[in-house]
């Protein structure tokens, strides 16, 4: 065989690699092995040597495979600059992060001191004050101890602010979807058409399990009967928390902490069949491009999740003192 080529062992052995992330890399495309005759086994040439190289310094950076994808795409350092500023922005927001939690804890500590460091610790006290950390923490796998960073950031990610959340009411109307047919007919259908706003917006998509994808749905004007074939249904309407997200990333992070308000909010709760009349589901209006003074540019979107009003309880009795 060859000196210039590299057993998978060998590769493995020499840079601490495992073998599966390895065939990883192959199947993303960033590295290619080749077979030799008479040889069973896959080899690496000096050229996938050095892209393994490359791929391991990036990993160590923290730059994901889609990055290093676009980086080993690209000619020239134009993408790896563009990717390595990325990084250094989301350093710095990971940063504010830690700082956020690093100074949650000083407070616990400080009110915990307050409450006398030779007297017994009040374990209900510690645990209303730490229970916006410690549930977060509990379920980590084995595997995320090797990240305590990761973890820290992860639970500093969801003790921050809520975004502002604002309670609303649809109106229960006939709507257009979108259906098998797929999102791209339905767009060029409904998009010139033009409507007064008495209703904004009137446009939507949600996830619907039925179909297993994305549907689009559009609220038709009074007294259209032409919808080009496209199914209409009657739309229940109801309350909704909504929000505003950016891209797809913000767009889970603000959907999780908006189901978590609700959840804690005492007051409503999410649409269900078991409190709900209809089936709702949690749906997202694109309203465009926002344009930052850093000059990146993000999609907005508007998201909604259907609540419900909880039944009232009744209102805890007052204790009065004898004075």
């Amino acid at each position: 065989m060859s000196e210039e080529l590299w057993k998978v062992r060998e590769v493995s052995l020499t840079y601490g690699i495992t073998t599966r992330a390895l065939k990883y890399y192959e199947e993303a495309g960033l590295i290619h092995s080749i077979r030799v005759e008479d040889y069973a086994y896959r080899c690496y040439d000096e050229e996938a040597i050095r892209r393994i190289e490359q791929i391991l310094v990036l990993r160590k950076l923290d730059i994901g495979i889609k990055d290093i994808q676009r980086i080993f795409r690209s000619p020239g350092a134009a993408a790896l600059i563009e990717v390595l500023e990325e990084k250094i922005g989301r350093i710095d927001h990971e940063t504010a992060l830690l700082r956020s939690l690093r100074g949650l804890v000083l407070s616990l500590i400080d009110q915990l001191a307050e409450e006398g460091s030779s007297q017994e610790p009040d374990l209900k006290l510690l645990y209303e004050k730490a229970n916006g950390v410690g549930h977060f923490i509990e379920g980590y796998r084995e595997a995320d101890k090797e990240q305590p960073v990761r973890r820290l950031i992860e639970a500093a990610e969801k003790l921050e602010k809520l975004p502002d959340i604002r309670i609303i009411s649809l109106p229960s109307l006939r709507m257009a979807r979108s259906g098998s047919r797929g999102l791209e007919a339905f767009d060029k259908w409904f998009s010139p058409i033009r409507v007064p706003q008495s209703l904004f917006p009137r446009d939507f998509m949600w996830f619907n399990p039925a179909l297993n994808d994305f549907e689009w749905l559009f609220a038709i004007p009074e007294g259209m009967t032409d919808t080009n074939g496209f199914e209409v249904f009657d739309f229940p309407g109801g309350l909704y928390a909504a929000a505003v997200a950016f891209d797809d990333d913000d767009i889970n992070r603000v959907n999780r902490l908006v189901h978590r308000w609700v959840d804690e909010s005492g007051v409503y709760a999410a649409s269900t069949l078991e409190n709900d009349e209809f089936e709702r589901y949690d749906m997202g209006h694109i309203i465009g491009a926002m344009h930052f003074a850093d000059g990146t540019v993000k999609e907005q979107m508007d998201l909604f999740i259907p609540i419900v009003k909880q039944p009232p309880h009744a209102a805890p009795s007052i204790p009065t003192s004898d004075t």
